[in-house]
């Protein structure tokens, strides 16, 4: 079995035993060098906490474990394709390969259906179901500023 497959397999089986504990049905593993350096299951419902899927758990597992932020020699195996918040954090964390076994349309079809969130996010933000408001004068760009002219800053 090549390495992928057998990652794969491990992710898959980790979402099966989530189910078993009550979680969600989502697993994923995060290897570098051929080698596991986190494990995660989705947790939204036992954490109470909307952002603990399987892949930004993982993430954060392996970022902690490896002492980056920087995750661009690792490699995600997640059991089904990522939603749009987990792809956002796999391109924050520098991943430059996802593998995964079921796609968006096999999620959809067992309740999670991200339709809404792809379809939203190619609108303006004033055409959105939530309410955005940008108020300019507020600091923000201030800010922003100051990041850029900060000296001790690490890129991410």
């Amino acid at each position: 079995m090549n390495s992928d497959k057998f990652f794969l397999k491990r992710a898959v089986e980790i979402a099966g035993e989530g189910i078993d504990n009550g979680n969600g049905p989502f697993g994923a593993v995060i290897a570098k060098d051929g080698k596991i350096v986190s494990e995660a299951v989705n947790s939204v419902v036992i954490s109470k906490d909307p952002t603990a899927h399987a892949e930004i758990l993982a993430i954060r597992k392996a970022s902690e474990y490896l002492g980056t932020h920087d995750l661009s020699d690792c490699v995600l195996y997640t059991s089904c394709e990522p939603c749009p918040m987990c792809l956002g954090a796999v391109y924050w964390a520098g991943i430059k390969k996802v593998v995964y076994s079921a796609v968006r349309d096999d999620a959809k079809k067992a309740g999670f259906n991200d339709s809404l969130i792809y379809d939203e996010l190619m609108l303006d933000p004033s055409r959105r179901k939530i309410s955005f408001i940008c108020l300019k004068d507020s600091g923000g760009e201030e800010i922003l500023r100051k990041w850029e002219k900060y000296e001790g800053k690490i890129p991410y």
